[in-house]
């Protein structure tokens, strides 16, 4: 067993039993989040120059997987900083090394829409902004904010392609306030509140052009960022899935519902259920993998990812969550009253898989992205 896998597995066990822990703070308590960083979660992506682990996408998603399974706000704010750190291979190196090579146990949030703006102003960029879900961001060292460069009239400026000139700038978290509103359904302990910059300035390299190369040429640094963040968000979702089908099984190996004869394991219904679930959640896990795979193969060869293998890696990773979505509801509803308990982790898994579904990067209208590229027209969106 590798270090990190020794280190996911303890966290996982640790993450479980403290599950309404982390549910009641809103928040992911900041000595978990402090071992997290110490066990390499959040430098899995990392480049190996600034001290990371750089490591196949596949072990990034079931170390994912595994996190959301034992519960899943914390695979969540693993999915985030893990993410977020990814951008390392695209920082200017000084940036780079100050942010991740000099803190090994730096974290890293932050949210890609471009709810910002940001003037020039010398050497700096002058940043104003309010972002919503910003996951993370209490156990942070540094957040990223997606920005729209305007000019002086507060009118956006083109980027060379045409398109509006976007990026991502990094704000120490003392520059960042945190508003306290995240009271919601579902993950509510990734502590995905509101953050907010005002009129801060930010050096000018201090940024990562969303979409654009890494400045790392290397297999993993080939992968499209949102294909890796949709397939993080995925594997978050399918560790809920498989925790909630668990848990049915658990519970109807004993329970006989009211007026039964027969434990909730003798039921076709049930049993349908759970073959129906498993195939489903094991069918979309080796999509991914098989998506993550071909796309390996073609990154490890030195070059870069077409517009099918970028289109394969969003595909698998929304079929997975739909996937997870549909066997959690079976599990849920199978469970009959026993899953509408606090104490049962099946209510927290309906509620947890429900909001990740509205992640911008695995909701239903990544379908008709997708759907276009098979029809042979261009995608009209980034993958």
């Amino acid at each position: 067993m590798s270090t990190l896998e020794a280190a996911v597995r303890d966290i996982a066990r640790e993450a479980r039993e403290r599950a309404h822990e982390i549910e009641a703070a809103r928040s992911l308590p900041e000595d978990l989040g402090l071992t997290m960083a110490r066990g390499g979660i959040f430098r899995t992506l990392v480049p190996e120059c600034y001290g990371g682990l750089e490591v196949h996408p596949g072990t990034f998603a079931r170390m994912l997987e595994t996190l959301g399974h034992a519960d899943g706000s914390t695979g969540w704010c693993a999915m985030i900083g893990s993410t977020t750190a990814l951008l390392s291979a695209s920082l200017p190196e000084h940036w780079a090394q100050i942010i991740y090579a000099d803190h090994p146990d730096a974290i890293t949030s932050g949210v890609t829409a471009p709810m910002g703006r940001a003037v020039a102003h010398g050497e700096h960029w002058r940043v104003t902004g309010r972002w919503s879900f910003g996951s993370a961001s209490r156990n942070s060292d540094w957040i990223c904010g997606g920005c729209l460069i305007v000019d002086a009239a507060g009118e956006p400026i083109s980027s060379p392609s045409g398109a509006p000139d976007i990026q991502l700038m990094y704000f120490p978290r003392k520059a960042v306030s945190i508003h306290d509103n995240w009271h919601v359904s579902g993950l509510r302990g990734t502590g995905s509140s509101d953050i907010e910059v005002s009129d801060l300035e930010v050096p000018k390299d201090r940024t990562v052009v969303l979409g654009g190369r890494a400045r790392i040429d290397r297999p993993l640094y080939r992968f499209p960022t949102l294909g890796l963040l949709a397939i993080g968000v995925a594997s978050v979702a399918l560790g809920i899935a498989r925790r909630a089908v668990d848990e049915l099984v658990d519970l109807a190996g004993g329970k006989v519902p009211t007026g039964g004869r027969r434990r909730l394991a003798e039921r076709a219904t049930v049993q349908a259920d759970v073959g129906r679930a498993d195939a489903a959640l094991n069918s979309a896990e080796a999509y991914i993998h098989a998506a993550i795979d071909n796309a390996w193969r073609v990154a490890d060869s030195g070059q870069r990812l077409g517009v099918e293998h970028k289109t394969a890696l969003r595909s698998a990773a929304v079929h997975a969550t739909w996937a997870a979505v549909d066997a959690v509801d079976r599990a849920y509803h199978a469970a009959g009253g026993s899953a509408i308990y606090a104490a049962s982790p099946l209510q927290r898994c309906f509620r947890d898989v429900h909001v990740a579904t509205q992640h911008i990067m695995v909701a239903q209208p990544i379908y008709e992205l997708t759907g276009r590229v098979r029809l042979g027209l261009e995608p009209g969106g980034l993958l």
